[in-house]
């Protein structure tokens, strides 16, 4: 089962681990110096952050993510935990509790494209470069209806 909760200053942690592992297992497209650089980026942010965490029964955190102002910013979950409904909790909560309507996913992420379509989201635009000027082009969708 399943859990949505708001993140504790201990979850930090377990949040970079989240995320460490799911960036690993989907963006082999970023080259191995980006991948360097974005992890000491979000160590420095990412514990201290707000965000929303789907949780197991035993309160373990099997993915998170970051709403600000009705834009989905970040959404990450376990690989080990990769198709069993954590991202599908997670932007539910986001669309239907905390009011998202917008996300950006990494253009060759076509997993994570996949996903938000399934989920209700469109390919609205395109950005050449990601939000810190790398050549990771992102894709702006909004929610439908």
């Amino acid at each position: 089962m399943i859990s949505i909760r708001p993140s504790l200053p201990e979850d930090g942690e377990r949040a970079l681990e989240i995320w460490a592992c799911a960036v690993d297992a989907t963006h082999d497209f970023l080259s191995a110096e980006d991948r360097l650089a974005i992890g000491a980026e979000v160590a420095d942010f990412l514990p201290e952050t707000p965000m929303t965490l789907a949780v197991d029964a035993s309160d373990r955190a099997l993915g998170f993510m970051i709403v600000d102002d009705g834009s989905v910013e970040a959404l990450f979950v376990d690989a080990a935990c990769h198709g069993q409904g954590v991202g599908k909790a997670l932007i539910e909560h986001a669309t239907r509790v905390l009011g998202a309507r917008h996300l950006e996913v990494n253009e060759q992420n076509a997993g994570a494209r996949g996903f938000y379509r399934l989920m209700g989201f469109r390919e609205i635009g395109r950005k050449e470069v990601d939000g810190q000027g790398r050549p990771y082009p992102l894709i702006v969708m909004e929610l439908r209806g």
